[in-house]
């Protein structure tokens, strides 16, 4: 039986064509756009690093390599179909061949809508589900400014409907940027409660990639490698912003657990967030950590082993405990850790209501992140599940 499920399962590997890491690397996108045949570079962003001057310093960069660029400055936190269609006129009216996306995952996840709208026409919402686009997408660099959402080497692109207030996932290969960049020195103005919550998202994306029913060899060691760097690093990012090393740990930190989840997906914690974000229009990190130490308690009993391995790559010493009691324990380090960088204790802490988790629940359910969830969940285990962070 073993073989034949092996013999009857493709697993599948997606990143970016080229990935750039480490201090300046982001000068080289003028370069990369450059080589991938750009003339007129639409820069997706928001409206705080418009303000403070990046999509500026970006557009220096593409225009020394004879690129012009053209800012768009309207993406949102959990961006909305709104957001990508206003970018889809600004490319279409000032002619734009190519597309730069500037910022966390709400920038590039926005970039990546316009970018299969241009291509593929219709409206953003016709791409929601797996692989619904049928043209490849207008060339994509991802320019990352949080460690993070690892959208900037994502196939995931998260986007909000304006008259349902769920958010969409479009999971789609062709929507992987062909160029990521990840240069530490454009995070380092990231204030502590956003290193925080992009560090926790981060976190999450190990955690339920490793325990995800995709999990396959290659995704688990991007996991287990990305918990053990964030388990060090992500507090002295948060205690000091303009600790280079640290921020390049969580570079590398938060691309590798990108790795891990875009092949791997994700669980509840995920389907149940994307609701809070879609309702309540919350930082998608923030709860994310609110939420995911219950749902590890709610799946432990699927895999304890895998939840004992976390506790080790959590720096735990799990020497002379059960599975379970390691479990637990790497449960408690996953507590511990959100609390030493400030993150809410609760739901009701974020305004929450009792009244909403009926019909956010049943939207969770339809979300594609529960696929791999690794325990099943009915409509009333996950309304307990929000219940319980409440």
């Amino acid at each position: 039986m073993a073989i034949k499920a092996l013999a009857d399962q493709t697993f599948g590997f997606f990143i970016p064509c080229v990935t750039l890491m480490g201090l300046g690397s982001a000068a080289e996108v003028g370069p990369k756009a450059r080589e991938l045949g750009a003339r007129r570079a639409l820069i997706v962003t928001d409206a705080g690093l418009h303000k403070m001057g990046v999509s500026d310093q970006i557009a220096t960069f593409l225009k020394a390599a004879d690129v012009d660029a053209v800012i768009f400055s309207g993406a949102e936190p959990n961006p909305t179909d709104t957001n990508v269609h206003d970018g889809v006129k600004v490319y279409q009216d000032n002619d734009c061949d190519f597309i730069v996306s500037l910022g966390g995952g709400s920038a590039h996840d926005c970039a990546k809508g316009i970018g299969l709208v241009t291509a593929g026409g219709g409206h953003i919402r016709d791409y929601e589900g797996v692989d619904k686009s049928t043209v490849p997408m207008t060339p994509l660099i991802a320019v990352n400014t949080t460690a993070g959402t690892a959208s900037e080497m994502t196939r995931f692109c998260i986007i909000t409907n304006t008259d349902t207030h769920v958010k969409m996932a479009i999971v789609d290969w062709r929507c992987t940027p062909l160029v990521a960049i990840d240069d530490p020195k454009l995070m380092v103005g990231k204030p502590p409660a956003l290193t925080a919550a992009t560090g926790m998202d981060a976190l999450t994306h190990a955690i339920e990639a490793y325990v995800s029913t995709a999990a396959n060899p290659i995704t688990d060691a991007c996991a287990e490698k990305a918990i053990r760097l964030i388990a060090k690093w992500l507090r002295p990012a948060v205690a000091n912003g303009q600790n280079l090393e640290a921020r390049d740990a969580m570079c590398y930190a938060q691309y590798l657990a990108g790795m891990a989840f875009n092949n791997a997906s994700l669980g509840y914690v995920h389907a149940m967030a994307h609701q809070l974000g879609g309702f309540y229009n919350l930082p998608h990190g923030v709860c994310n950590a609110v939420l995911l130490p219950h749902v590890c308690e709610f799946n432990l009993i699927a895999c304890p082993e895998r939840y004992a391995d976390i506790a080790d790559f959590m720096g735990l010493d799990t020497l002379g405990m059960t599975v379970t009691e390691a479990a637990e324990a790497g449960i408690g380090a996953i507590r511990e850790l959100a609390a030493a960088i400030g993150i809410p204790a609760n739901l009701s802490v974020l305004g929450v209501k009792e009244a909403d988790l009926g019909v956010m629940s049943e939207n969770a359910q339809k979300d594609a992140c529960m696929l791999t969830n690794p325990r099943l969940a009915t409509h009333a285990q996950v309304v307990a599940i929000f219940r319980s962070a409440l």
